[in-house]
């Protein structure tokens, strides 16, 4: 298990849902080379309205149908293995917008399988 905690870097890539890699969603792609590459993790957000450098705007709205919505991707890790994995963006990301911060990690804690991540109240644990 991966322990994060402290400065940390956040990588996030913004492209369309539609956007493809070898027939297969590009966000899916991106999460799976992050886990593949031993990052803390990564999540998928989709939006439901936005528009980038093309300037069309991409809605969830009924009335507009609109389809290829933002998504974004964020990966937290430390700063050397974020920047370790930019190359594989740069082959994968051919239209959409990369960006980094540093940011703080107070908390990171994964589940287990266990009874054991109960606390004494019998919620289960973060």
């Amino acid at each position: 298990m991966t322990s994060l905690t402290g400065r940390a870097l956040r990588l996030t890539v913004y492209i369309g849902e539609d956007d493809t890699w070898h027939h297969k969603p590009l966000y899916s792609e991106i999460v799976h080379r992050a886990h593949a590459a031993g990052l803390a993790g990564a999540s998928v957000f989709r939006g439901i309205e936005g528009f980038g450098a093309s300037s069309r705007i991409h809605t969830s709205r009924l009335l507009s149908l609109s389809e290829d919505l933002p998504v974004a991707v964020v990966v937290v890790d430390g700063e050397e293995r974020v920047r370790a994995f930019l190359p594989q963006l740069d082959e994968l990301v051919d239209e959409g917008l990369v960006t980094l911060e540093e940011c703080e990690v107070v908390r990171y804690v994964g589940r287990s399988a266990g009874p054991q991540d109960t606390d004494p109240k019998g919620k289960k644990s973060l």
